[in-house]
């Protein structure tokens, strides 16, 4: 048996709490990510290469955190869950599948392109010990820049979409539509 949920059927609690829960993880992550941009790797870089990689390495090291990863994977989880919750209403679906892709999309680039450069930079050893720590640094410092300001953007775009949901399907205000069985006796009757 197949229900639809009815536009002007309150949306569950539990609906609301997953989908606000899931827009907070998500804007923590677009945050985290947009510090890096506009202040942490701007910071850094004007550091000479030992201390860049160092601290570099020391923010990749420390970063892997319960904190981080509940934001991190709940941002996903959860609009997953707000997706599947509200599958059968029309109206915020579109908004929460469109932020789950465009969060998805940037959970792979960390995962794809971002952890892969942090793990080369630990992979290449001490950076007291380093014998060309520039170009070490060369390998890493533009290409992670660029793909953090991409996931940055994303973030901030599912967030953007999350926020929407809620109110795609609501009732517009303006002027009462008369019942359509109302409508359908005032016509029956011009036509007597």
């Amino acid at each position: 048996m197949t229900t639809t949920t009815r536009p002007d059927r309150p949306t569950p609690a539990s609906h609301r709490l997953v989908l606000g829960a899931a827009a907070v993880t998500t804007g923590l992550m677009a945050g985290t990510f947009y510090a890096f941009s506009c202040a942490v790797m701007p910071a850094l870089g004007r550091s000479d290469d030992r201390t860049f990689i160092a601290v570099m390495r020391d923010i990749n090291d420390v970063i892997e955190n319960p904190v981080f990863f509940a934001g991190f994977f709940g941002a996903l989880l959860l609009t997953a869950v707000a997706a599947w919750q509200h599958r059968r209403s029309p109206g915020p679906r579109g908004w929460i599948v469109a932020a789950l892709v465009v969060y998805a999309v940037a959970f792979l680039l960390t995962s794809g392109v971002n952890v892969p450069l942090n793990n080369a930079l630990a992979d290449a050893g001490d950076p007291a010990r380093l014998a060309d720590p520039a170009a070490v640094r060369d390998r890493f410092e533009d290409a992670w820049n660029a793909w953090n300001t991409v996931r940055a953007l994303l973030c901030t775009a599912a967030l953007a979409l999350l926020l929407r949901a809620p109110y795609a399907g609501a009732r517009r205000s303006g002027p009462a539509q008369e019942p359509a069985y109302l409508a359908s006796a005032a016509g029956s009757r011009a036509s007597r």
